[in-house]
């Protein structure tokens, strides 16, 4: 089992930081029956977290839209209204599920608080969902009320067969001067907060129940783990100025949910987001100019195109206020790597690996040490504990994680639910990885892997490889059916205009580093690959595509 940074301080820092009356106490306790490291000092659940932030960053701007900007007093006076027509007039109660869909907005924002407040369940259907799958989300989640922006629910056209009304007319339905209600007084922090669906990669979405405690203690660990890493690079003085993001991911997404409920409040970020439509990254670059963002965060294909461009003209962009560059859903490329050590020096890049399962957390790699191993995702977070299990010959085993953000399992699911949480609090990721100098490195996902001929091959192997082709911009490698081998190896690659590559180039470059039975045998050509709304990769929608 591996251990964390926190094992690599010396011992009266880790005492300071971590020890009995520390900011971030640690101690053992049971986590709904078994025993987990959680921290000792603790907000009950996400209103406390969010009331703590008013009464410490009263005037600081929380959330910057286009249209309308909040401060943390501001959405603490407002959100008591919401929740209170959402119970008087909608008859919403603690343990109720009210659905929500549509893009970031601050209505959505409040929303999600207000059913929070109430100890009630947020359903966040994803906002790119045809009418049919969202009909599937409802019927899963079966909540007492939809509420949403009028694009969206214009897909449920056989109507949603719920109680269903927009966001505009939630908003003008309130009375101004209302007392509003309180907290819901019997919240405790195992209470359930949101359904959040997985991507559906590996079938039907499913409905992760994510608990008040999750959240909560992500926000603290990211915390902990952000001052731990700098220490442990040597950066010791404290960054200057409040912190502040550009949050381009949606709310329907962890890496949009945590954020907005947890990791901002927990830290008094001020989140600015961008207007509504396709993400733009020069409207990036803009806005990290015009507020001061010290924060970004996205997948590597985003921040790739984002230090392409600093890189072909380093005066026009003013990044100088950059201190945190995070990432998450893959390894990062080579090139990648160099242009975090190089463009933006000063700001230091962090790259996790988790899931909605976890909120997030799992492990992390962050500085020159995630520079110096682009394909780690590096050590579990202060309050994560990491197992490989069914290990192979090579060394490989499925990613296991056990942290009190587990989430409580897969709502109306339990067979799913016991496939992969058991009594222990384990919960099995189904991605396969190994230790390499000493830091989880991912290898594929169990469906993902390739059985050529009797021999498990990991397709990230081989696409971390053609990563480094100079001319290739993505790749992703699938099996394909063969009569005798059961599989063979498939390349589907994106080469830069003009490169004139050739398949035999391909299986050339892979051949240099790569066994014999892991280089391609067949290479295909495509303009682009498939990736979902939040950027992963959709293998089984590409393994549709080349079978047709």
């Amino acid at each position: 089992m591996l251990t964390n940074d926190l094992d690599r301080l010396p011992p009266d820092m880790r005492t300071a930081m971590t020890g009995p009356g520390s900011p971030f106490e640690l101690t053992r306790e049971d986590v709904r029956g078994v025993p987990m490291t959680v921290f000792a000092r603790r907000p009950a659940h996400l209103p406390a977290l969010l009331l703590a932030a008013a009464e410490q960053h009263t005037d600081r701007p929380y959330l910057l839209f286009p249209d309308r900007q909040l401060t943390y007093k501001e959405t603490v006076d407002q959100i008591p209204a919401v929740a209170a027509a959402l119970r008087q007039v909608h008859g919403v109660r603690r343990g109720d599920r009210v659905a929500v869909v549509g893009p970031n907005s601050p209505e959505y924002a409040l929303t999600l608080w207000a059913v929070a407040w109430l100890g009630a369940i947020s359903v966040s259907l994803n906002g790119w969902w045809t009418g049919t799958e969202m009909r599937h989300g409802l019927a899963l989640a079966q909540p007492r009320l939809l509420i949403g922006e009028e694009r969206q629910l214009s897909r449920l056209d056989d109507g949603p067969g719920v109680p269903t009304l927009t966001f505009a007319e939630l908003f003008a339905s309130l009375t101004p001067g209302t007392a509003g209600v309180p907290v819901e007084p019997d919240l405790v922090e195992d209470d359930a907060v949101s359904i959040l669906f997985t991507s559906g990669t590996t079938g039907r979405p499913k409905g992760a129940v994510i608990t008040h405690r999750g959240l909560v203690n992500f926000a603290q660990d990211s915390q902990l783990r952000g001052y731990t890493e700098a220490i442990v690079s040597g950066q010791t003085d404290p960054p200057p100025g409040p912190p502040v993001a550009l949050v381009v991911s949606p709310f329907f997404h962890i890496s949009g949910l945590a954020p907005l409920m947890a990791g901002g409040p927990f830290n008094g970020m001020t989140m600015v987001f961008p207007p509504r439509g396709r993400w733009d990254p020069e409207l990036h670059l803009e806005l990290t100019a015009r507020y001061g963002v010290t924060q970004w965060s996205g997948v590597p294909t985003q921040l790739l195109r984002l230090l392409r461009m600093c890189q072909a003209d380093p005066g026009r962009y003013d990044v100088s206020t950059l201190r945190t560059i995070g990432m998450g859903g893959a390894p990062i490329s080579t090139e990648l790597a160099v242009l975090l050590g190089s463009v933006i020096p000063n700001a230091r890049p962090a790259q996790g690996f988790g899931m909605s399962e976890t909120c997030g957390q799992g492990t992390t790699i962050a500085g020159a040490r995630m520079v110096a191993h682009p394909q780690s995702v590096g050590l579990p977070t202060p309050t994560s504990e990491l197992a490989l299990r069914d290990v192979d010959g090579q060394g490989i085993g499925e990613i296991c994680l056990r942290t009190p953000s587990i989430f409580l399992g897969y709502w109306g699911d339990p067979a799913a639910t016991d496939a992969v949480l058991d009594a222990d609090g384990w919960y099995r990721t189904g991605d396969y990885g190994r230790i390499v100098d000493g830091m989880l490195q991912l290898e594929s996902r169990l469906r993902d892997m390739i059985i050529r001929g009797g021999e498990n091959i990991y397709p990230i192997e081989i696409e971390n490889r053609l990563s480094e082709h100079p001319d290739l911009l993505d790749a992703a490698v699938i099996g394909v059916p063969h009569d005798e081998l059961g599989q063979e190896v498939m390349a589907v690659v994106v080469a830069r205009d003009g490169a004139g590559l050739s398949a035999a180039d391909v299986q050339e470059w892979a051949g240099r580093v790569l066994a014999p039975f892991k280089v391609p045998a067949h290479v295909r050509f495509v303009d682009a690959l498939p990736y979902s709304a939040t950027g992963k990769l959709l293998k089984r929608e590409l393994e549709k595509q080349v079978a047709a």
